[in-house]
């Protein structure tokens, strides 16, 4: 479908999720994982996540987005998504950076699951106290 067609490329992250995200010129099409957007996604707030970055720019009707998204659940990963599609607009137009920025589009979520630590059923769970 869109093989030898010019594309912006972008990766997006958040907690666990990574994707790899590319822009075509087209009609607002997207498409996850080889799903449309409403199919893979049951919530309309996810789907307004995913397509934030368009929104703010007013290309929604001027791009399609294709992308792989592996790890996570689904918040996390329409998280980086819109990540990957801010970046890949970057690619494609500089001038939308500011924009991008100020929206806190740009910045990749840092908060990740604490690792377990040794001696604690968890990340800081400590075992149950037993007096006798």
């Amino acid at each position: 479908m869109f093989e030898g067609k010019p594309y912006f490329y972008g990766t997006g992250r958040r907690k666990s999720s990574v994707a790899r995200v590319r822009l075509y010129n087209g009609t607002g099409k997207v498409t996850i994982n080889d799903r449309d957007i409403d199919d893979y996604f049951g919530l309309e707030t996810l789907k307004l996540l995913v397509r934030q970055p368009l929104t703010l720019t007013g290309l929604n009707d001027k791009i399609d987005i294709v992308c792989r998204v592996e790890g996570g659940g689904v918040t996390g990963q329409a998280g980086a998504i819109r990540h990957g599609v801010a970046r890949a607009l970057l690619q494609q137009d500089a001038e939308l950076r500011p924009a991008l920025k100020k929206a806190g589009l740009l910045t990749r979520d840092p908060r990740m699951k604490e690792r377990k630590k040794y001696g604690l059923k968890g990340a800081r769970r400590a075992p149950q106290f037993s007096k006798r």
